[in-house]
């Protein structure tokens, strides 16, 4: 068919699939083990660090690439650790803010120096210095097109109705 990937895509996207779910596994570990997180809370709490400290919900969603609900479970979940706090903006009543704390800044400090080892190591390690500017443009170009389409947090979300047909309902 046309429409089927070559050979080479084929092999390609297999291990690209491969390799990030290798990473992100080595990272999960190191995260748990280093700091009791899961990968997306440490992401959540890195955005916030890297940040001013404060985001917005939907800022949060759209840049870790992250359902509404399952943000909304992992900031309460952060929020009983002390690690961060929400409250509402006091420019948008409708958008609910997230501030990082101390205690989650100490923790993002106390697990950044393993999780950099752990990049380094399986990500960095491998590549020639040739390597790294090429990889670094091949993904960007990647990324971009794929941060081009509208962000989740403004998509329509499938809902099932009693028929068992899914239907488009507005977020």
């Amino acid at each position: 068919m046309a429409d089927d990937l070559r050979p080479e895509q084929l092999q390609t996207y297999f291990a690209l699939v491969e390799a990030t779910a290798l990473l992100h596994h080595a990272v999960e570990q190191h995260l748990r083990a280093d700091g009791g997180l899961s990968y997306v809370q440490f992401q959540l709490l890195a955005r916030l660090a890297g940040s001013a400290g404060q985001l917005t919900m939907t800022e949060l969603a759209d840049g870790v690439v992250y359902s509404r609900s399952g943000l909304t479970h992992q900031a309460g979940l952060l929020e009983k650790a002390g690690l961060v706090t929400r409250g509402p903006s006091p420019d948008d009543q409708r958008a609910t803010l997230v501030t990082i704390t101390d205690a989650g800044r100490a923790l993002v400090e106390k697990v950044l120096p393993g999780h950099v080892e752990v990049v380094r190591s399986l990500l960095f390690d491998p590549l020639s210095e040739e390597d790294l500017p090429r990889l670094g443009d091949i993904m960007t170009r990647v990324r971009d097109h794929m941060r081009a389409l509208p962000p989740r947090s403004v998509t329509t979300r499938k809902r099932r109705t009693a028929t068992g047909d899914d239907r488009r309902s507005p977020s």
